[in-house]
């Protein structure tokens, strides 16, 4: 097979770098990873097993051969002799054949340092350092999280408060604005928890993530939406207020399913801030019930938070009619099968399912733990809020009497 490498003991192989580096190439470009394996020679299982390994994470491409050509030994003796004799980076590289920041960034890497002395570039030197470097990405190294106990602690810590790792990466900025060495991308969180072999982060901490994989995923299925429903109002005459997301008070709602559509529960979020209410239905989600949940539970919110209420065109909104007159709130509804027209519903169904996982009879969670999950909802940093919480930016705004339409609760 073109590329392996066999071992003198039986029926084992060492597929070199070159191979795995092509099968990336192929998963990068779009190919499944069996048609990816098959594609470099390899069996499907071992391209899983690669895959698996990474978490999901595609390595950076690697680089193509000649965009930074390597100095062999002669080379770098011609350079020792010429710098000695007093030649600039430009007439050096001419002479060596390669372009002058080459020579320059040789120079700087390979000189040694010695007391009292300037640095001296030695070619014999320069090679070692050349050949660690080149193979240090087969070394066990050690990762950013790894060589500081302090950030890794705070990272796992408010990753048992399932924060994401980019609420994460943020908030340590905000937190640590001048300590440098505890601010990570989230990136980095993400790769630790997926990749094996890093092993600082603890294996089990990719369950507090929203979708609980330990295997990244690129796609997402949207759910078949349904139905119409009568004397409905369409989105688009929704008042341009609600569209520009100043003024608060406009909701998106929703359902959630449980295993066979048996089971539901209703998600509401207030669109400028995010604000989350879940309505507990432990019976059936029919229009009745879903209008008598969301009728008891809206009561509670101030008048200047119960402006408007867009819906997609589910049966269970067939008592809009009823909702509207019991809460004063207009009440707009989708076009067919539009979820980016609830964006920020659709986005907070999607949180929500790391608490009620799809498959699951969402009958059984009791109104405690719905408030339970919508507290954490509320109080979790928000990238679009500058990281406030939802909860933080709702009173901030209701605190502010001259901003039109929005009245003081207190």
């Amino acid at each position: 097979m073109d590329g392996v490498v066999w071992n003198p003991g039986p029926s084992r192989r060492v597929l070199p770098k070159p191979v795995r580096d092509r099968f990336w190439d192929r998963v990068r470009a779009g190919q499944t990873i069996t048609d990816a394996a098959v594609g470099v020679g390899v069996s499907p299982f071992t391209g899983k097993r690669w895959y698996r390994q990474r978490g999901g994470v595609l390595p950076r491409p690697s680089r193509p051969p000649g965009l930074r050509p390597r100095l062999t030994l002669a080379q770098r003796e011609e350079i020792a002799i010429l710098l000695a004799q007093g030649h600039c980076d430009a007439e050096i590289a001419r002479r060596i054949g390669v372009h002058r920041s080459t020579v320059g960034r040789e120079v700087r890497r390979g000189a040694t340092v010695i007391p009292d002395r300037r640095p001296v570039y030695r070619a014999t030197m320069a090679q070692t350092r050349a050949d660690w470097r080149a193979g240090r990405s087969g070394r066990s190294q050690t990762t950013k999280l790894g060589g500081n106990p302090r950030l890794l602690t705070e990272v796992q810590s408010r990753l048992e408060e399932e924060h994401s790792p980019e609420q994460i990466s943020a908030t340590l900025r905000i937190d640590f604005p001048d300590e440098p060495e505890m601010w990570v991308s989230h990136e980095t969180i993400y790769q630790e928890l997926y990749v094996q072999g890093r092993g600082t982060l603890r294996r089990d901490l990719h369950q507090r993530l929203r979708t609980g994989r330990a295997v990244r995923k690129t796609r997402r299925q949207v759910g078949e939406r349904r139905g119409r429903i009568p004397d409905m109002v369409n989105i688009a005459e929704r008042p341009t207020e609600a569209d520009q997301r100043v003024v608060p008070g406009h909701w998106e709602g929703d359902l959630i399913l449980g295993t066979g559509s048996k089971s539901a529960i209703g998600t509401l979020v207030e669109r400028v801030t995010g604000f989350v209410m879940l309505l507990h239905l432990p019976d059936d989600h029919g229009a009745d019930t879903v209008a008598e949940a969301m009728v008891e539970s809206m009561s509670r919110l101030p008048e200047t938070l119960r402006k408007t209420l867009t819906w997609d065109q589910g049966s269970e909104m067939s008592s809009h009619a009823k909702i509207a007159r019991a809460l004063e709130l207009d009440i707009y509804f989708c076009d067919p099968h539009s979820p980016w027209q609830r964006a920020i519903n659709e986005n907070t169904n999607g949180l929500l399912r790391q608490y009620f996982p799809k498959g699951t009879d969402l009958s059984v969670y009791a109104p405690d733990y719905l408030d339970h999950v919508a507290r954490k909802l509320n109080t979790r940093p928000r990238k679009r809020l500058g990281w406030k919480t939802p909860a933080a930016a709702l009173d901030e705004l209701l605190s502010q009497p001259i901003n039109p339409g929005v009245a003081d609760t207190a």
